[in-house]
């Protein structure tokens, strides 16, 4: 992260008290903001509380354990990148680490300095990738959609978006003639699908129709049950 950029931020769970402090300072001296717990149900409990850049979790952990709390934290947020740091070197074990959308699993030793490269690289490609995003802009029909200055403009009107109709815009953009299902939409932007949420969705998705209707071509179809697709004749 750059000097204008705050620190990345870094929820670390291990239960193994002398191995978190060593860890804990060693990422702070590298310039990383540390939340160290000590077992799943805290870790759990500081994700929802707090937002993270990087997950380490450590797999055998009183409570909660380590895979279990990473399903838990995919379901708050699918992208966020995940670290397991485990004793345990059984292939089964690794397997269902990365079936659970690990991007790394780490066996007990290790070098501290190859998890600080690693560490790095992963935040670069996302902050790369973000950055790629929140530049992307899109032609839909008549209209052109700006999502880093909320400006939706069509035959010379702009709408100024709020920032969860400018998300939700965002996101079926990205999906255009494709489905965005639901629970990836509410998740995303409202962090969980519950059903206020689903129906705080629907809301949002009425506003966008009256920002589109200018173009008849245009439409956001409802796949019941599923979620939505924003329909933009080539």
């Amino acid at each position: 992260m750059s000097a204008e950029n705050p620190k990345a931020k870094i929820l670390l769970c291990e239960d193994d008290p002398n191995l978190g402090m060593v860890l804990k300072n060693y990422l702070e001296l590298n310039d990383y903001d540390v939340v160290l717990e000590r077992d799943g149900r805290l870790g759990l409990a500081a994700f929802q509380r707090e937002k993270f850049d990087l997950c380490l979790l450590d797999v055998m952990m009183p409570h909660v354990d380590g895979f279990s709390l990473a399903e838990d934290i995919r379901d708050i947020n699918p992208d966020v990148p995940l670290f397991f740091l485990s004793a345990k070197t059984m292939k089964e074990d690794i397997i269902q680490g990365y079936k659970l959308g690990a991007d790394d699993y780490i066996t007990k030793p290790f070098d501290s300095e190859v998890l600080l490269l690693k560490i790095k690289a992963i935040l670069k490609r996302n902050e790369e990738l973000n950055r790629e995003i929140a530049n992307t802009e899109y032609d839909l029909g008549n209209y052109h959609f700006n999502p880093k200055l909320r400006e939706l403009s069509v035959n010379g009107k702009m709408h100024t978006l709020s920032p969860k109709e400018n998300e939700l815009l965002k996101m079926l953009s990205e999906y255009k003639n494709d489905l965005l299902p639901r629970e990836i939409a509410l998740k995303k932007i409202w962090g969980s699908d519950t059903y206020f949420n689903g129906r705080s969705m629907d809301v949002y998705i009425a506003k966008l129709r009256k920002y589109l209707k200018e173009d008849e071509k245009i439409e956001i179809v409802n796949i019941h049950g599923n979620g939505f697709r924003l329909v933009v004749p080539s």
